[in-house]
């Protein structure tokens, strides 16, 4: 006896791509396919296939997201024109190379055929926020945000609680990428007293602004600090990012989560970096938690130009290569014991130095040893 054939049953209703409501899933993410084919041309090939794209240009957009295939770009004003938004095809010619081909920030050439947009050419970055890719990409550098003029790392006071080594390799980040850098601690509500290491970063120098989204404290500081200036907001899961974006401008709707009650973690609620436009002329990328912030093209003898306090002490060192983690007569440990450098602040030296000694570009202590995993 034959089966019946079941009839396919038919969509009556056509999926619309609303990027404004839920911009991180409203592209086709084709992970597969797309620029793959490129990937295996060889090197003639794929010069001719770069030739055909325009070498000279001038940027006529600016890249608000992405994924794999589309690109959401703002448009420039000309004319009487006004900026507008717009969903462009990226061209399958352009080469990715070692680093990510879009960031947030890019300032980007489009062009049209027909009704359709393409995205044809990308503009050098003047700065970036930027880290070392996965083990399995296929770049080495992964740009978070480019063509930005200050980085926000934004922690918390409590909810999850304060931890300066993020805020350390933040700083890091951008001084590589050459950009200012701001520390703001949310959350400000949650506790009586700030943490007791923001005094630190006020000591180096470091323009800091305690906010609370509850109560309002700090948010016209910050405001001020953003006007003008092309911003990325950047730190753990958990720290308020998105809720900081919601209150300076509750126009935008952008989706939060509260803080897990078990691992008082913050949930990955941003999952892709995202170029935002507030209300009085203020531009911020707004970019996923992280938890660990690996650093690009830093190697362990430079680590410790990026300690700003130990510039005085290291001339006194007894050898000219000391790492300053083990050698007798090191000048930088004499000045931790006698409180000229301040012990939190070694101790985040000694993990940055040790992360960069290791493969992976991973904190000692971070991952659970190998032994562990196999048993």
């Amino acid at each position: 006896m034959k089966k019946k054939k079941l009839e396919k049953k038919k969509r009556t209703t056509v999926r619309e791509r609303d990027w404004e409501a839920n911009h991180e899933q409203a592209f086709s993410h084709d992970l597969v396919r797309h620029r793959r084919a490129l990937s295996k041309l060889s090197e003639t090939a794929r010069a001719t296939a770069n030739a055909a794209l325009p070498a000279d240009f001038t940027p006529n957009a600016t890249l608000i997201s992405h994924s794999k295939k589309w690109a959401f770009v703002q448009t420039d004003a000309a004319g009487d024109a006004e900026a507008s938004d717009l969903i462009c095809l990226i061209d399958e010619r352009l080469h990715e190379g070692d680093e990510s081909l879009l960031a947030p920030g890019d300032r980007v050439f489009i062009e049209f055929e027909e009704d359709d947009a393409f995205v044809r050419g990308v503009a050098p970055r003047r700065t970036t926020l930027s880290r070392p890719a996965g083990e399995h990409d296929r770049i080495r550098r992964q740009v978070i945000a480019a063509n930005i003029d200050l980085i926000v790392v934004v922690a918390a006071a409590a909810q999850p609680p304060f931890r300066p080594g993020l805020v350390d390799r933040f700083l890091i980040a951008a001084e590589i990428g050459g950009v200012e850098s701001v520390l703001c601690l949310n959350k400000a509500d949650l506790t009586d007293g700030e943490p007791a290491e923001l005094q630190i970063y006020r000591d180096l120098g470091m323009r800091v602004c305690v906010t609370s989204c509850m109560d309002g404290r700090g948010l016209a500081e910050l405001r001020e600090m953003l006007s003008g200036r092309f911003s990325v907001f950047a730190g753990h899961s958990g720290v308020g990012k998105s809720s900081l974006l919601n209150t300076l401008d509750p126009a935008l709707r952008v989706h939060t989560q509260e803080v897990s009650n078990q691992t008082l973690r913050g949930r990955h609620t941003t999952t892709a970096s995202r170029l935002y436009e507030l209300a009085g002329n203020v531009r911020v990328i707004d970019t996923p938690g992280i938890r660990t912030l690996g650093l690009w093209r830093v190697t362990p003898a430079e680590s410790a130009y990026y300690f700003p306090e130990f510039a005085e002490a290291v001339w006194d060192c007894k050898y000219r290569n000391c790492t300053h983690t083990h050698e007798p007569g090191c000048a930088v440990k004499l000045a931790v014991a006698g409180g000229r450098i301040k012990e939190s602040r070694y101790a985040s030296y000694c993990r940055v130095r040790a992360s960069l000694e290791s493969e992976d570009n991973i904190t000692p202590g971070r991952v659970k040893p190998i032994e562990e995993k196999l048993l």
